[in-house]
């Protein structure tokens, strides 16, 4: 009797489990198909980040063949142009004073951390402006190119953190790190009107 009723409540729970995953699939199910307007069709995202075209002949997570492809990669730009045309009519003095106001604080964080050490993990008291005084000779215009150092093609931020980890004997920086941004904010502001020469020595 105990074990018949011990079965009984196990099989129970299973059910129970099972009807719960079966719903939960059920609903997940439907937020995705809710999120993508109910269609499997495969949807590209321009680069302004907001425009979308939706391509009626391919499905989502499809490959599309190179020729496929490059006609949707066409109607992207083109959707993008229009999109930006309008968008110029749209930007507002406020907007510009926006953008002009953040860039200038960037490009100010990136020099107070190109004279402190120690906000960039410095550990022996050698900072950035000793080796070059307002950013002289960094030459952020020819990055990309091959430095002896690294032993292959670097980028600028590539130079930033092996002069953290050699020089400062620090620790190299994220790509994404707000001081790695702030840094080539700076170094890069103070070549302005430079023609761009990567690969230059």
């Amino acid at each position: 009797m105990r074990t018949a009723k011990l079965l009984i409540l196990v099989v129970g729970i299973i059910g129970l489990a099972l009807v719960a995953t079966s719903f939960e699939r059920r609903t997940v199910g439907a937020q995705q198909s809710k999120a993508s307007g109910g269609s499997d069709r495969l949807v590209v995202q321009l680069c302004d980040g907001e425009t979308k075209l939706e391509i009626a002949d391919a499905r989502a997570g499809e490959v599309l063949p190179p020729e496929k492809a490059r006609e949707v990669a066409r109607r992207m730009m083109a959707a993008y142009a229009e999109q930006q045309a309008k968008q110029v009519s749209k930007w507002t003095a406020r907007d510009r004073l926006t953008w002009e106001r953040e860039q200038k604080r960037v490009i100010e964080e990136g020099y107070k951390l190109f004279h402190d050490w120690r906000a960039l993990g410095g550990t022996i008291g050698i900072s950035c402006d000793m080796c070059h005084p307002d950013a002289a000779a960094t030459h952020p215009e020819t990055y990309p190119k091959f430095q002896t150092q690294l032993k292959r093609v670097a980028t600028l931020r590539d130079m930033i953190n092996w002069c953290i980890e050699n020089p400062m004997k620090g620790k190299p920086l994220p790509p994404d790190d707000p001081r790695m941004i702030a840094l080539e904010a700076y170094i890069t502001s103070t070549r302005k009107g430079v023609p761009l020469e990567p690969g230059k020595h």
